[in-house]
């Protein structure tokens, strides 16, 4: 609840817990066991934020976020925390929301040119190695070098396919690019594709400042990414929530401290993020949220244990809350002790026992204090939230969807000429070039072929002709024609030596 200028997020019989809007950029981090509360806590933290007038983005990886659109239901379980808590002023309520869907089915498409994108995170989404991931940053720079514009996996696959064809032209300036390389990620985009995934690529973009937005009373508008199935592949969902902060990064100005954050950023399941990141990876994401804050965002990280966000960034989170851990095993009691010591200590209560015993609702709270340090950790019982608890039915969803002042916007695909046209346009007058050639080389051999057909049979003629004067029956032939020839002038002279005589 938003109360005071102040974010009421829990509440014991002594103590209010409230996050300082000025201190909200600082980051946080809400850990947990499966069950213990963690959702119902980023939802009722994203109501106290849009009651702020502060834009949320949060991805519901199962299904349950979506209520937040319905007013929720004063039932028994919630009167009976509002009456123990004694909350003046609570109302059940529906709050501003719009729906985000990559795959286009639950919510408003989300796509980013493959440019934009860009190989790190791609290679994350295709499950590259190091020496791919190589590859295809190559493929980028060369891309980017000959004005290929890379909007979707067309034009990937198409630069792909060129520049392995013409791999030897590109080695002396830009290195070794191996077909087998090329293979292996032409395959994964593939499998991409079987995905759906597709979709996410291509134009036209997102723009950032369709969430950063607020309703006609001024509330933060709740962006929420349907994600329970894109959730179904960890490494591609971690991929692409990566993706999503980094451009909101890009996207937005310095703006220095604020009275309240431009945004907030809910990263739920952050475990898959961090889970086997190679250290300049590490390195890349630990400047964004070094940085990020100065430019309006809070960014809030959602896990089981503490010891899921590498300690350079969980350096950087001074907003906690911490729900109930199982601790069975010494390995259980190890992360439960380590979520122990990252609080300040309160003389009132062992922190490592008091973790263990939370019950469902209840957590460890931390927040930052006007100074700007860590307050003293307390227990209290974190608020109910206003809006439905749980999934909404396809109509009522389509009804948000369909009355969105978005509706439509990002519907339609657009198709600017890009690689796949340019390479395509390419390959034809290459071809047709080649076709030239061929034809002036084949019109050359033809007149070759003819002119040799010609000299053959001249040749073959005057050798019949040769053969024909050699036979017995040419040369008897002749001999009786010259004889015959003799005698005839022989009697024409002599005629006409008859007829002088004569005269």
């Amino acid at each position: 609840m938003y109360i005071n200028n102040k974010l009421l997020i829990g509440k014991n019989d002594k103590v209010e817990s409230c996050l300082l809007p000025n201190l909200a950029n600082r980051h946080g981090l809400i850990t947990g066991a499966s069950g213990t509360g963690k959702t119902i806590t980023s939802k009722v933290m994203a109501e106290s934020f849009s009651d702020m007038g502060v834009p949320v983005f949060m991805a519901d990886v199962k299904g349950d976020l979506a209520g937040t659109a319905v007013a929720g239901e004063m039932n028994d379980n919630i009167s009976k925390r509002v009456e123990n808590l004694k909350l003046e002023n609570f109302e059940v309520k529906e709050f501003p929301v719009r729906f985000w869907d990559v795959y286009r089915l639950n919510g408003h498409p989300i796509r980013f040119k493959v440019s934009e994108v860009g190989p790190d995170i791609l290679s994350m989404m295709l499950g590259l190695s190091e020496a791919q991931e190589g590859v295809l940053n190559l493929l980028f720079k060369i891309a980017n070098d000959e004005n290929l514009e890379l909007d979707d996996l067309k034009d990937l696959k198409s630069a792909l396919n060129y520049i392995g064809e013409n791999r030897k032209n590109y080695t002396l300036d830009y290195g070794n690019i191996t077909t087998q390389s090329i293979g292996v990620i032409l395959r994964s985009l593939n499998a991409l594709e079987n995905q759906g995934l597709d979709k996410f690529f291509g134009e036209p973009e997102l723009d950032i400042k369709d969430w950063i937005s607020v309703d006609n009373n001024g509330k933060g508008i709740i962006n929420i990414l349907d994600a329970v199935e894109l959730y179904k592949n960890p490494d591609l969902y971690s991929a692409i929530m990566l993706c999503l902060f980094t451009k909101l990064y890009d996207s937005m100005p310095e703006v220095g401290d604020l009275d309240k954050p431009k945004i907030v950023f809910f990263f739920d399941e952050a475990y898959f993020l961090f889970r086997e990141m190679p250290s300049y990876r590490l390195k890349q994401i630990e400047k964004i949220v070094r940085l990020i804050r100065s430019k309006g965002i809070g960014l809030y990280f959602i896990t089981h244990y503490t010891t899921d966000i590498p300690d350079t960034i969980l350096d950087q989170l001074g907003n906690r809350v911490q729900h109930n851990l199982r601790a069975y095993t010494p390995a259980d009691q190890k992360i439960a002790k380590a979520a122990a010591e990252s609080f300040r200590v309160n003389p009132n209560f062992k922190t490592y026992d008091t973790i263990l015993e939370l019950g469902t609702g209840e957590a460890l709270v931390s927040f930052q204090n006007e100074k700007g340090e860590p307050s003293i950790v307390e227990r209290v019982m974190i608020l109910p939230p206003q809006s439905k608890i749980g999934v909404i039915d396809e109509m009522t969803r389509n009804k948000i969807i369909n009355n969105s002042p978005l509706c439509g916007k990002y519907d339609e695909d657009v198709n600017d000429e890009s690689a796949n046209e340019i390479i395509t346009k390419k390959n034809e007058e290459k071809a047709e070039k080649e076709a030239e050639i061929q034809a002036e080389k084949d019109k050359i051999k033809a007149e070759k072929e003819a002119a040799k057909k010609q000299a053959e049979e001249e040749k073959a003629k005057r050798k019949a002709e040769r053969e024909k004067k050699s036979t017995p029956q040419y040369k008897l032939g002749k001999k009786i024609f010259n004889m015959g020839t003799t005698r005839l002038i022989s009697k024409f002279f002599s005629a006409i030596f008859k007829g002088i005589s004569k005269k």
